[in-house]
C-alpha cells in the first residue's frame, strides 16, 4: 500500500529542509494519489525535473514507496523544466509540484535505475 501523495510530499519537504535545502509546494494535487513532480533548481539558471518512474523500471523487490526518473535532465536550462511542467499540468491537472532549491542539485528522491 502506498502512502498518500500529501503525506509523501510532506515528508519530502521535511527531508529537504533538514538537509539545508529550501523546498516548497508550488502546486497542490489530489490528496490521495496525485502524481508528484519535483523540480530541483541549482540557483544558477539550471534545473532538473523528476516525475514518476515508469512501472516497468521498478523492481518489485525494491522497498521504496515511490520511484522517480528524470523528465528533464539535471543541468538543463530552467526554462526547459518550466515548459515541461506546463505540459504535464495540461495533461494531469491533479498533479503535485514540489520545488527544491539546492546548490548541490540534490533531489532527496529514490531514483529508478537507468
Amino acid at each position: 500500500m502506498r502512502l498518500k501523495s500529501a503525506i509523501f510530499v510532506s515528508a519530502l519537504l521535511r527531508r529537504a529542509q533538514v538537509e539545508g535545502a529550501f523546498a516548497a509546494v508550488r502546486r497542490r494535487g489530489a490528496e490521495e494519489a496525485g502524481a508528484i513532480f519535483v523540480k530541483v533548481t541549482r540557483l544558477d539558471g539550471t534545473a532538473a525535473l523528476y516525475g514518476p518512474a515508469p512501472q516497468s523500471e521498478i523492481e518489485e523487490s525494491f522497498p521504496a514507496d515511490r520511484m522517480f526518473a528524470p523528465v528533464v535532465a539535471p543541468g538543463a536550462p530552467e526554462a526547459d523544466a518550466e515548459a515541461r511542467i506546463t505540459k504535464e499540468v495540461r495533461f494531469d491537472p491533479d498533479l503535485w509540484l514540489v520545488e527544491i532549491e539546492d546548490r548541490e542539485g540534490r533531489s532527496f528522491l529514490d531514483l529508478a535505475p537507468e
